[in-house]
């Protein structure tokens, strides 16, 4: 039994440890944050998605089209 809780014990902390972070995770992406925290990760780890980060940033600052003046109306379904 006195050897059972040790492992008892590491078991218990790492269940808290990933439990920790699967909140932190779900909290980053709600939040929006993630980007800018994992963004030197992914520029040592993954170079090609500095680009891919720059093509979202500029997809976000751009916004919903609006339609021009001459353009027929859509309708939803």
């Amino acid at each position: 039994m006195d050897a059972l809780v040790p492992w008892l014990a590491f078991a218990a902390v790492l269940a808290a440890i990933l439990a920790g972070l699967t909140w932190l995770a779900s909290r980053t992406r709600r939040r929006g944050v993630g980007r800018e925290v994992m963004g030197p990760v992914d520029l040592i780890y993954r170079p090609h998605t500095h680009q891919i980060n720059h093509e979202i940033a500029a997809h976000e600052e751009r916004g919903a089209e609006t339609p021009s003046p001459g353009d027929p109306l859509k309708r939803g379904r």
